[in-house]
């Protein structure tokens, strides 16, 4: 599953809004220019974001966009799902009873993506703007791509074959 841009593009204006802000309106010309993002595509997803209540609008001379809670109050599924970006990666329609298949069934792995999507829901939902302008966002990543290295290299030391576990 790929996050498209536009919940990609929220987060990342937002984190630029709460890392510059300091208590002031930022101009979202402002954020474009260091993120490298269209501003008329900001203008759109800031008006959405307006709307679900995560930022205020100051008009005028000094003004642009605030955030409307505190960084640490902000999660990030709240900013997807504000952008009107789809935590879901299954082809069903959500909340229905019928499936993906022509006649109307759920396919062998729908509840393997179900899932996968409600995963994604609980991470982002467990990570706040503060969390990731603070850089705390660094979990098990790391460790389960070092972990995976090690494997390998484990296989590769025995044979290709891999070791049976200590226990």
């Amino acid at each position: 599953m790929k996050l498209s841009t536009k919940g990609r593009y929220a987060v990342m204006a937002m984190a630029d809004l709460a890392h510059h802000s300091n208590g002031r309106p930022v101009a979202l010309a402002e954020v474009a220019e260091r993120q490298e993002i269209s501003l008329s595509y900001l203008e759109q997803l800031f008006g959405r974001l307006r709307r679900g209540g995560l930022v205020g609008s100051v008009r005028g001379p000094g003004g642009g966009y605030m955030l409307a809670r505190p960084a640490g109050q902000l999660r990030i599924s709240d900013i997807v799902l504000a952008v009107d970006e789809p935590l879901q990666a299954t082809r069903c329609t959500p909340g229905s009873p019928t499936g993906c298949h022509s006649h109307k069934g759920r396919c062998l792995t729908h509840d393997l993506w179900e899932e996968l999507g409600n995963q994604i829901y609980l991470f982002l939902s467990a990570v706040t703007l503060a969390d990731v302008c603070e850089g705390r966002v660094l979990g098990n990543g790391r460790l389960m791509l070092a972990a995976g290295r090690e494997t390998k290299q484990s296989e590769a030391s025995a044979g290709g074959r891999p070791m049976a576990a200590a226990g």
